[in-house]
């Protein structure tokens, strides 16, 4: 039965996967939520737009003349003046009932920028939920779910007010590994991440994938987001496990010379994070998981 919720919107962003965002849009628009989506084509060429104007008119289409990546999904939460706004990719869903839940959770916890669901791919807990679950990071009295010093950005509901102030995504950073600087931003500021197992996102993986390409650029953002907001010491660390032993590997290397192609930049916007926060990432890395 449907029962609006006008707290939260979706903002989705695609390129060229109609058949598996169809499929998507036909579980969101059918969430008792009733959520405005807005779906943010990032310049895709086998009629997406054209696809879901007359499959699902009430979806707000917007139309970015070039590929964003992850930085479509700003578009889209300019758009929006909900509260706030959960993150759909073209392959994933929300389950019924969940939106509501985490607009209540963040509402009721104004300290919380960001709730990250449960996933569930093909309908089995994907592995990632084990380790969120695992997070060493200290509980907080009063806060709901697990303590986590990042997110992942198709299967959260966030803050819009706090994603707006921390400046969105970068569009340097494409996809893959795109949240980490927003992350470490958003805790700068005070702000808090909770991993939310009540909450469940769908993800049925597209079989159009670049799998290669995407580890590269993840690679190279991971380096990236650890020059930008890490103390040096903690960014050589940083680097060298993220490389050692798999130089050898030409995806690795490619990587590797993305990243430093990219330091200019990198360095002459380097700003790093607060204590604070570095004890929690060194939490993190240091903990047996």
């Amino acid at each position: 039965m449907a029962n609006p919720d006008p707290r939260v919107g979706i903002v989705m962003i695609t390129h060229n996967r109609v058949g598996e965002l169809l499929h998507s849009l036909d579980a969101l628009t059918r969430l008792p939520e009733r959520p405005r989506i807005v779906m943010v084509d990032n310049a895709s060429t086998d009629g997406t737009a054209e696809a879901v104007a007359a499959r699902f008119p009430a979806v707000e289409i917007l139309r970015s003349g070039e590929n964003l990546g992850a930085a479509g999904r700003n578009l889209g939460v300019d758009r929006l003046e909900t509260p706030f706004v959960a993150f759909s990719d073209d392959d994933t869903w929300w389950e019924p009932g969940s939106l509501r839940r985490a607009a209540d959770l963040l509402e009721a916890h104004p300290s919380v920028a960001v709730v990250t669901a449960r996933i569930l791919v093909n309908d089995r807990e994907a592995s990632i939920c084990r380790l969120l679950e695992q997070s060493p990071l200290p509980s907080e009295p009063g806060l709901p779910g697990i303590a986590l010093a990042g997110f992942l950005a198709g299967a959260s509901v966030l803050r819009r007010s706090a994603f707006v102030d921390a400046g969105g995504f970068d569009r340097r950073f494409f996809v893959g590994g795109e949240e980490e600087v927003l992350a470490l931003d958003l805790l700068a500021r005070g702000w808090r991440l909770r991993y939310i197992r009540e909450l469940t996102l769908h993800h049925a993986p597209s079989t159009h994938r670049d799998v290669a390409t995407r580890n590269r650029t993840a690679l190279r953002n991971a380096l990236w987001s650890a020059w930008l907001r890490r103390p040096v010491r903690s960014a050589l660390r940083r680097t060298f496990s993220l490389t050692r032993g798999l130089l050898r590997d030409r995806g690795t290397r490619e990587g590797l010379a993305a990243a430093i192609a990219g330091l200019p930049w990198v360095l002459r916007e380097r700003r790093a994070i607060p204590g604070e926060v570095e004890r929690m990432l060194r939490l993190l890395e240091t903990a047996p998981r």
